[in-house]
């Protein structure tokens, strides 16, 4: 039976592991792709799970292809930043608001993408939070310069009354 079923892709065997008895049942996958999937055998006399000889493989580490190409670089620094290559993928790593917005910068004019972060989008939301604290600081500028102004006419009105006594 083929319990392990080899798809071919690019010249490379990838391997797909099926349950136990998908070919037994309709509900577990007999003619019917969709409920083909992987579950861990289970149970005390498995001979799937012992991993024993003329039985399908089981999921464990050796089956995972190389990834190649592209490296993936942790940045946490400006220098760190600066040697990076185009083809690279970029993550940033655990690093504040400051220096994120500085890397992002570099980043946008460098035109490298950031895995774990959308440039435009964080700094569109930046340029909304910078104009709102200048909004915010106009109308407490004003504000206070209402109440300066108010303050100046209540002491000059004031002033004539205890001159009058």
């Amino acid at each position: 039976m083929g319990f392990i079923l080899q798809i071919k892709l690019g010249g490379k065997c990838k391997m797909k592991f099926l349950r136990r008895t998908w070919s037994r049942y309709s509900k577990l996958g007999k003619k019917r792709k969709k409920k083909q999937v992987w579950r861990k055998p289970t149970g005390r006399d498995n001979k799937m799970r012992e991993k024993r000889k003329g039985y399908p493989a089981v999921v464990s580490i050796g089956y995972k292809k190389k990834k190649e190409g592209k490296k993936i670089i942790i940045v946490h620094t400006r220098k760190d930043f600066e040697n990076i290559q185009k083809d690279a993928i970029v993550i940033f790593g655990k690093i504040g608001q400051r220096k994120k917005i500085e890397l992002s910068n570099i980043a946008k004019e460098k035109k490298i993408k950031i895995s774990n972060l959308d440039i435009e989008k964080f700094l569109k939301e930046l340029e909304k939070k910078e104009k709102k604290k200048a909004e915010e600081k106009k109308k407490v500028e004003v504000k206070s310069k209402k109440e300066t102004k108010g303050e100046v006419k209540k002491v000059e009105e004031k002033k004539p009354v205890e001159e009058g006594k």
